[in-house]
């Protein structure tokens, strides 16, 4: 089975970047499923329903998210009826959506578990115990499990891939939107990248307009930043699973 994750979707420009190259990918890799993250795809803040349902148009199977899911008030609503759109699992349960889900096609079934980091983030509950927790459960349906795990600090997105080494088929690291160089199969067959970067402006901050974002470091002020348009750039990894064991044979990063 073959696994296509797109990096963190920032704006307009990242969805067109999307639209552009996703069929020549789908095509050249035979991919059976693509994943993204994209809980920046609408300006850069957030997710709306309409850029959802462009984005499951475009032919994403399945969205995460992170942090910014909640910067859209319609999100709320949206997420309890749309099952392909995730937030992050450790968040306290009364909030609303999920962050688990099972693709059932043609084949073994396909659990994706999405979790959020502590360290420099949000306090919510621990990504390591309720990651425990969910995948226990997928186990009973699938041996095929992608984490989207969503953190700022490398060090905790390392010690998390160590300790679910053998667990999961794949964990691939978003947030950050700066594509690391690290992506590998580790010992007991799980593959990981630290994090698989952004789909947007290669020319920006993190995907916002450098000159707004180089004005808030000068002067410590408030600044509204918007998603930097131009210099399209495509990131993200491709992962091919052993459908009996569920273990990764393969990662390979796509930079376009």
């Amino acid at each position: 089975m073959r696994i296509l994750f797109i990096g963190d979707i920032i704006g307009k420009l990242g969805r067109q970047i999307v639209l552009g190259l996703l069929p020549q990918l789908l095509e050249e890799y035979q991919v059976d499923l693509v994943l993204a993250n994209g809980e920046n795809a609408a300006g850069g803040f957030g997710i709306t329903p309409s850029v959802a349902a462009e984005l499951f148009a475009l032919g994403i199977d399945l969205l995460t998210s992170g942090n910014h899911i909640w910067d859209r008030k319609e999100v709320e609503q949206f997420i309890q009826a749309e099952p392909r759109l995730l937030r992050p699992a450790n968040y306290p349960p009364e909030a609303p959506g999920s962050g688990v889900y099972l693709v059932k096609r043609n084949g073994p079934p396909l659990g994706i578990l999405n979790l959020q980091g502590r360290v420099f983030m949000p306090t919510i509950d621990c990504p390591f115990k309720v990651g425990e927790r969910e995948v226990v459960s997928l186990k009973e349906k699938t041996n095929i499990i992608i984490v989207d795990f969503h953190a700022e600090a490398t060090s905790e997105k390392a010690a998390f891939a160590w300790y679910f080494d053998g667990q999961v088929s794949a964990i691939i690291g978003t947030h950050t939107h700066v594509q690391t160089a690290d992506e590998r199969i580790l010992p007991r067959g799980t593959a990981f990248i630290t994090d698989v970067g952004m789909t947007g402006s290669r020319d920006s901050v993190i995907g916002m307009v450098k000159e707004e974002a180089i004005q808030k470091f000068l002067t410590q002020m408030p600044k509204k930043f918007k998603a930097a348009t131009g210099s399209p750039q495509f990131n993200g990894v491709l992962v091919e699973v052993d459908e009996g064991s569920g273990k990764a044979m393969s990662i390979i990063r796509l930079r376009l």
